[in-house]
């Protein structure tokens, strides 16, 4: 018995151990997902879709550190309008957990 409970310990830390790669998934779904259909939204995804459309080879370093700079402040504006909390499915997992034991 104690072998098992073990075992599933084990299995609920590692799941919660994992990484999840949750800035590739952000960055993705960014101009898929519109979280609002204001006016500012929609410029600033028009710029980002810009800045995607341009030509970057003959641009100096410089000039494609800027432009990722504008592209980075462009998504943490975007993320704060759009808001929400996410929360893992290891925490998820463990919140259950604890609430049944709790309750």
């Amino acid at each position: 018995m104690k072998k098992i409970i073990f075992g599933i310990f084990t299995a609920c830390m590692l799941s919660m151990a994992t990484p999840v790669n949750a800035k590739a998934l952000s960055t993705e779904s960014l101009t898929a997902v519109k979280p609002c259909d204001t006016a500012e939204v929609k410029s600033l995804l028009l710029r980002i879709d810009q800045i995607n459309e341009m030509d970057k080879s003959s641009l100096k370093s410089s000039e494609k550190r800027e432009l990722r700079k504008e592209v980075k402040t462009i998504k943490k504006r975007l993320s704060s309008i759009g808001g929400g909390v996410y929360i893992s499915a290891g925490a998820l997992i463990l919140i259950l957990i604890l609430l049944i034991i709790f309750l």
